[in-house]
């Protein structure tokens, strides 16, 4: 499976490591972690977390994901990509199944745009 990647602040990242196992709230409200494949994540880091600083991406092997990974249409009412698919998580994320933590910071406008790293780990899983 090809890479995905997972937009979340970098203190809540940083609490939910240690444990060995990453659940946002998004798992106990939604019932999955929400991810988005390379291509996506830009449009989805500039509709959900426009202007806002001090983000990681968790760049995700799936393969070695423990909770089952499925697409499924978006989660949200009225979302602008309700024809795509995207990967989400259905359970807690082992943290062994991350194999980089990216910097994530918008533009000096307040949009984002795909670190440079983002395709060289992309290149690890075959991407």
């Amino acid at each position: 499976m090809p890479l995905v990647l997972h937009i979340t602040p970098r203190n809540v990242w940083a609490t939910s490591a240690p444990g060995g196992y990453y659940q946002p709230s998004s798992l106990a409200s939604d019932g999955f972690i929400h991810c988005s494949t390379v291509k996506q994540t830009v449009d989805t880091a500039n509709q959900f977390y426009a202007g806002q600083s001090d983000l990681v991406l968790l760049c995700i092997d799936p393969d070695k994901a423990e909770a089952e990974v499925k697409y499924d249409a978006p989660a949200g009412a009225g979302d602008q990509r309700a024809d795509s698919l995207f990967p989400h998580i259905y359970g807690p994320l082992n943290v062994s199944a991350v194999l980089e933590v990216v910097e994530f910071a918008p533009r000096s406008d307040g949009r984002f745009e795909l670190p440079a790293a983002i395709s060289r780990v992309a290149a690890i899983v075959g991407d």
